[in-house]
């Protein structure tokens, strides 16, 4: 039973506020709150999908879970390490175990670096491999998401959209991460794309044991892939369940509001 098992991924009561700039030249800083009090987890080999609409605090949330973000105050810890309160060096070390990949398979690449360069930056930045280690790991990543060893020399704009998502899928693989946090990950993909890297994402958790924690607006998508669903609503998650249950039988007026614009042929 996976619920007896300890989370991989443990947010506790997670506040993120930002400042906005004053009305007034002597008035007082005011600030806004993307995240009011967020606690979440995540066993290990499962999927937990993020939804909500644009402003709901998704992308913050992913931010501290990555720790590219410091949190107003609440903890993210990964494998029973608090991120927020490594040093520097500790944290670097830390993220081999957890990876993102990126809403934008255009904007997330270099256009000047070829997919040996990009697929290896975090083994570099790791800095305890071998530049022919290297070498060895990227050819077996590009493996395991479909790609060929000799697309190692080529450069992004040689690829089409599925393609460089595969490609910024190698990259996050590349450490061996136990936990990948995908940030809306097939929303710039065509809809035949999309069902492709879908379906690698699952073969990727069946085949290496990933855990996901998917970040998406797109109901049917995280349906598709997700364990489990929590809907982030204004900064505060106002429901959560198994994706069967909260979209056939959803309890607060946000969730089922949600539910209702989802198209039907």
């Amino acid at each position: 039973m996976t619920d007896n098992l300890p989370p991989l991924l443990q947010v506790t009561d997670l506040v993120r506020h930002y400042p906005v700039p004053r009305q007034r030249l002597w008035g007082a800083r005011q600030a806004v709150a993307a995240l009011c009090g967020v606690s979440l987890q995540v066993t290990a080999g499962r999927s937990l999908g993020i939804v909500g609409e644009s402003g709901s605090g998704k992308s913050t949330l992913a931010r501290l879970v990555m720790a590219l973000d410091t949190p107003t105050s609440g903890t993210v810890e990964v494998l029973g390490r608090n991120l927020h309160a490594l040093p520097a060096a500790e944290l670097r070390r830390a993220r081999r175990d957890f990876q993102m990949v990126f809403q934008d398979p255009y904007g997330s690449l270099d256009p000047r670096q070829n997919v040996l360069t990009i697929v290896t930056e975090p083994l570099q930045a790791q800095r305890k491999t071998t530049r022919t280690e290297q070498q060895t790991r990227a050819a077996e990543v590009l493996d395991q998401v479909g790609l060929r060893r000799s697309d190692l020399d080529k450069y992004p704009h040689e690829f089409s959209g599925g393609q460089r998502q595969r490609i910024a899928l190698a990259r996050a693989l590349i450490t061996r991460p136990r936990l990948i946090v995908a940030d809306e990950p097939v929303s710039a993909l065509d809809v035949s794309v999309q069902a492709q890297v879908l379906n690698l994402l699952q073969d990727l958790q069946r085949d290496c044991g990933i855990t996901y924690l998917l970040i998406s607006h797109d109901l049917a998508v995280v349906n598709h892939l997700c364990d489990d669903v929590a809907v982030l609503y204004q900064g505060r998650i106002v429901e959560q369940g198994a994706p069967g249950q909260l979209f056939t039988n959803a309890q607060h007026p946000y969730t089922q509001a949600l539910v209702a614009a989802v198209p039907h042929l």
